[in-house]
């Protein structure tokens, strides 16, 4: 089994040994890889839809792993038993919803050694919630692929962050921040450029409007946040 670069990266956050639970499990890939070069000894795929769970019992048979690896219909968490796995993995999918189906079920989250993440949108709410519910950000990376950056990380529940996070560590990262991680840093520089240039366009159409206004003042604030991060750098 080969996996993308993303997958491959997500894949690589689970600590060995752990019993994973693939919460919207993209065919199953990433428990099969890892079940199949002795990362982890059994896991469960798990999906809302019957569409991607019969795709994901077809690549498990495919690879003769039916006894390792599971497949079971559920909303989140909430078909998950306390202690029936030991790492959760929630990749490829909306920040919002990372964080209701951590919400949904506490009680399940809480029984959980580690929480391997890679929200596609929202990132910077996503770790906010996690610092206010008690989550310690163990572990992040960053992946650049295909035009496209991915950020990733692994939570720990139960173990609180000793201080407080920053603006820019919210939205960006402590940790990648911390290890000054290449690829961070290119993407912000290239959102600096993006950033810079749209605020140059909206000075130069001299748009009296006060959506114009807004949006300008809203552009220097996300400027000056990233100039902070991209600082950390030198």
């Amino acid at each position: 089994m080969e996996l993308s670069k993303r997958l491959r990266a997500v894949a690589e956050l689970v600590t060995p040994g752990y019993r994973v639970a693939d919460i919207g499990t993209d065919h199953a890939y990433v428990p099969i890889w890892l079940v199949q070069n002795g990362r982890i000894p059994s896991a469960v795929a798990m999906d809302v839809n019957e569409g991607p769970l019969q795709r994901a019992r077809e690549h498990i048979g495919e690879y003769g792993l039916e006894e390792q690896i599971g497949t079971r219909r559920s909303d989140g968490l909430k078909e998950l038993s306390i202690q029936e796995a030991d790492s959760m993995i929630a990749a490829g999918m909306g920040g919002a919803l990372i964080i209701q189906i951590l919400s949904a079920c506490p009680e399940t989250t809480a029984s959980l050694k580690e929480c391997i993440l890679q929200p596609q949108s929202e990132i910077g709410k996503v770790r906010r919630f996690l610092i206010e519910n008690g989550f310690s950000i163990e572990y992040e990376n960053m992946i650049y692929e295909d035009g496209k950056y991915y950020p990733m990380m692994k939570a720990v529940p139960g173990k609180r962050e000793q201080f407080p996070y920053t603006e820019e560590e919210y939205e960006y990262g402590r940790v990648l921040l911390k290890e000054k991680h290449p690829v961070l840093h290119d993407f912000l520089k290239r959102e600096i450029r993006i950033r810079t240039n749209i605020l140059e366009n909206l000075r130069k159409s001299q748009d009296p409007s006060e959506s114009s206004k807004a949006r300008i003042i809203e552009i220097e604030k996300e400027l000056k946040q990233l100039y902070a991060a991209e600082g950390r750098y030198r």
